[in-house]
């Protein structure tokens, strides 16, 4: 019998979900449940990391990102939907792997400084360990596989290597994680910077047909385009960008590039196409969204199902990791 690889991989609660997270993340994942056995992750110690200062909010986001994950797909039947901080396994299991690497090491990974500059934020420990947190999260389920963009290849080398080092040093352990490349390209914000929920350029899963239609409508298109009739950009333009990612009617895409490049379309009918190719597009989506969201306590044991099934791995990796670095997980302290 051929035995399913292992996946991990997961969201920050940081808000609703948006497009971004769709085409980019959670159409992937849904189709990886048929082929995988999927961990899917809430992580939201790592939402500590760069907002700290605001606990309210995290509750709530954990429920967002839950109901938006079950309407686009995740199901609970063919993967565990886990909760970071509900498993202490992920926090110790971070502070052992800490051990194995050098600050040096970390300072070099690009996401470090990268974040600290756009968030205008003095860097913490925890930011500065945050990689450390991920690889923990991989390596606690023993995950051999995670989708990653290309751009996240160096975070996913760093889980490598201390698989690879606690190996060399205790003994055969922990699967090398391997990246499993999306094809899918990240796409841009409705301003044309990358999509970020603090920036106010994501259109959310959850938003209703006419918000979306009035963030389609002021989107970003070709600055150096004054009249519609004068020939257009279309490399770089958003506007194409998401017709390319939801509008079905390739041929028609075609014809709008070629008449946009001529300067034979003006920017409005393209955005009113657009906005309604996009609220077609989420329309089952939304729907099961608000049959989803009205059962909180649904969502909660669905949260708890998943967590409690994960417990049980996590806690025989911590018993193997203690046992094979000198220390003693048989010894309780009453």
């Amino acid at each position: 019998m051929e035995t399913k690889g292992r996946i991990l991989t997961g969201h920050r609660p940081t808000g609703p979900r948006h497009i971004g997270h769709l085409v980019g993340t959670l159409e992937n994942w849904v189709r990886l449940q048929d082929s995988f056995e999927c961990y899917f992750l809430i992580a939201d110690l790592h939402v500590l990391t760069t907002d700290f200062e605001h606990p309210e909010r995290i509750g709530g986001n954990v429920i967002e990102v839950l109901a938006d994950w079950l309407a686009v797909g995740i199901d609970p039947q063919r993967a565990r939907i886990v909760l970071q901080s509900a498993i202490p396994g992920h926090a110790e299991l971070s502070l052992l792997l800490g051990m194995l690497v050098t600050v040096a090491r970390l300072t070099r990974v690009p996401a470090y400084k990268e974040q600290a500059q756009a968030l205008h934020i003095r860097p913490s420990l925890g930011l500065l360990s945050y990689p450390v947190l991920q690889s923990a999260d991989i390596l606690l389920y023993m995950a051999d596989t995670v989708p990653v963009g290309e751009d996240q290849l160096p975070h996913l080398e760093l889980s490598r290597e201390l698989a690879r080092r606690f190996n060399q040093l205790y003994a055969p352990t922990f699967p090398e994680p391997q990246g499993l490349l999306s094809t899918t390209p990240r796409l841009i914000g409705t301003d044309n910077r990358t999509m970020h929920t603090s920036y106010g350029n994501t259109i959310a899963l959850r938003d209703t047909p006419e918000e979306t239609t009035l963030k389609v409508m002021n989107m970003y298109t070709d600055p150096t385009r004054i009249h519609a009739n004068d020939p257009g950009h279309v490399e770089g333009n958003p506007v194409f960008e998401y017709h390319d990612a939801f509008n079905p009617n390739k041929e028609e895409v075609e014809e709008y590039k070629l008449r946009y490049r001529n300067g034979k379309i003006g920017d409005v009918e393209l955005k009113r196409r657009l906005a309604h190719v996009i609220n077609e597009y989420l329309m089952p989506i939304r729907q099961r969204r608000a049959e989803i969201i009205a059962r909180p306590s649904d969502l909660m044991d669905i949260l708890q199902a998943g967590t409690q099934a994960a417990r049980p791995v996590a806690q025989a990796t911590m018993e193997t990791v203690k046992t094979k670095i000198g220390l003693n997980p048989a010894i309780q302290v009453s």
